[in-house]
């Protein structure tokens, strides 16, 4: 079998993270396979629908290395195959038009709640004749048309991660709408469950992976494939991701659009790789690093779990720190410009290309997420910093103050240091004024950076130095301790 499968999102929101973990499904089964994996975005609900949310879409995919070989399709530019499908079902005595109005649906399902029954639409214009539509349309009703659904009918399927499932025509809700019409010549829009069948016909969709909320959707499509005598592609649903309160992950927890974690400064690789291990469990149960490329080879769709995967924001934060860890220093220079930019940082790449790289190579080990490199490098791109009280109590320490005028004149007179330069001074200062190495590296922290604890000083004192940055701090911690 030619594998085929596709991910298709409704542009109505941004990409969100369920769809996401579909679409890495759905992809990793295609690559495995040496298959197809196509976009295709259901845009039917014109209404709704935004072009800057397929906009969100594409550049999700895209973002998460999640490259499609086929479209975007988008439905709103196949109506005419949707009509003359909805022809065809009228004409084969499938569907048919119904004329209920709401105000008598709601009655319906009022009765129906009264008695403690099931919402379901009981087929009452199933058997219209002509004249009674052409009557109800005197009224000026406008038709829905229905999919016929026999109650007696018994739906089963073998689903790839759920096994034999069974569905009762009689728990779908009476006949299904498929289209909404104006009037008894118009064919309608189609709604979804039409949609879908038409598209993955046509498509010649192998499998439809997603998510279990669309478990009652399969058994009335597996009909409706049926009435077009289509072939009828393999199921696999996968589960629902949860919050860590065990609900359904939604926009109440904050963040479920993949811009979301963009913006919160977690890399691609890292999200993937995190995706793929809510309800996926490699061959090897205690691999939880891979990359798209790495799972492909392992990846069998058999290995998805039905149970939930509950959102686990330290693991993702774990996960992610191991990527940023790993990650050349020219990489993630890119990645942390924009972070420094929208922080207002000054990055000039085509000039200190060289001397960011460093910056970059300094604080990656202790980057959890990219946006912890806006406080993690403010030091670097200020003239001056602000001396936080532990600083200040150093600065105040007897025999400070000539250390740090020690260390200023000296960069008067040679303002450029090299790494073993900069330690012959720490230990001729150590020796001229009698104090320990522990106290000058201290004080020199105080001074350069304002606080008490960071990277390496060393490292950061000649980041400092390349950029003649050590001599004005230097020369406010002196006015610091006179005042």
């Amino acid at each position: 079998m030619t594998v085929r499968v596709r991910i298709a999102p409704s542009p109505t929101g941004n990409l969100h993270i369920g769809t996401a973990r579909t679409a890495v499904f759905n992809w990793l089964f295609a690559r495995h396979h040496g298959g197809t994996f196509i976009l295709r975005i259901e845009d039917t609900d014109q209404a709704r629908s935004r072009p800057e949310y397929t906009q969100s879409i594409k550049e999700g995919l895209s973002w998460l290395g999640l490259h499609w070989d086929e479209g975007p399709y988008f439905q709103s530019e196949r109506l005419d195959l949707y009509q003359q499908a909805v022809k065809t079902l009228l004409d084969k005595g499938y569907a048919y038009r119904c004329y209920t109005t709401e105000e008598e649906l709601n009655q319906l399902r009022e009765s129906q709640k009264a008695r403690g029954l099931a919402p379901r639409y009981d087929n009452r214009h199933r058997n219209l004749t002509p004249e009674q539509e052409k009557a109800f349309e005197a009224e000026g009703r406008k038709p829905v048309i229905r999919f016929k659904i026999d109650d007696d009918r018994e739906i089963v399927w073998k689903d790839h991660i759920r096994g034999i499932l069974t569905w009762q025509g009689s728990d779908l809700g009476g006949d299904m709408v498929i289209a909404r019409a104006s009037s008894r010549q118009d064919l309608g829009k189609p709604l979804y469950n039409l949609a879908v069948v038409v598209d993955d016909m046509d498509m010649n969709i192998s499998h439809v992976i997603r998510g279990e909320d669309h478990i009652a959707n399969t058994a009335k499509q597996i009909l409706l494939y049926e009435a077009f005598e289509g072939n009828i592609p393999e199921f696999a649903h996968t589960p629902l991701i949860l919050n860590e309160q065990g609900q359904k992950l939604s926009k109440r927890d904050n963040v479920t659009a993949i811009s979301d974690f963009y913006k919160m400064g977690f890399v691609p690789e890292a999200m993937t790789n995190y995706m793929a291990l809510l309800g996926w469990t490699p061959p090897d149960s205690t691999q939880e690093l891979f990359t798209l490329e790495e799972a492909t080879k392992t990846f069998t769709i058999d290995r998805v779990s039905k149970s939930a995967a509950k959102f686990d924001w330290p693991k993702l934060d774990w996960i992610n720190s191991q990527y940023i860890h790993n990650m050349p220093a020219d990489r993630l220079l890119e990645m942390l410009v924009p972070f420094w930019q929208q922080a207002g940082y000054e990055v000039h790449l085509d000039q200190d290309r060289n001397w960011l790289e460093q910056v970059t190579a300094l604080i990656a080990p202790s980057l959890t997420r990219l946006t912890d490199a806006v406080e993690q490098t403010e030091v670097f791109f200020q003239q001056t910093v602000e001396l936080n009280e532990d600083a200040i109590s150093q600065l105040q320490q007897e025999g400070v103050a000539p250390i740090i005028e020690a260390v200023y004149e000296q960069l008067k007179q040679q303002p450029k240091l090299s790494e073993d330069q900069a330690q012959q001074l720490v230990k001729d200062l150590t020796k001229q004024h009698n104090v320990k190495k522990g106290l000058v590296m201290r004080s020199l922290r105080a001074a350069l950076t304002g606080k008490m604890k960071g990277h390496d000083l060393m490292q950061l004192w000649l980041l400092l130095n390349q950029k003649g940055l050590d001599q004005f701090r230097l020369e406010n911690a002196l006015n610091t301790i006179k005042s």
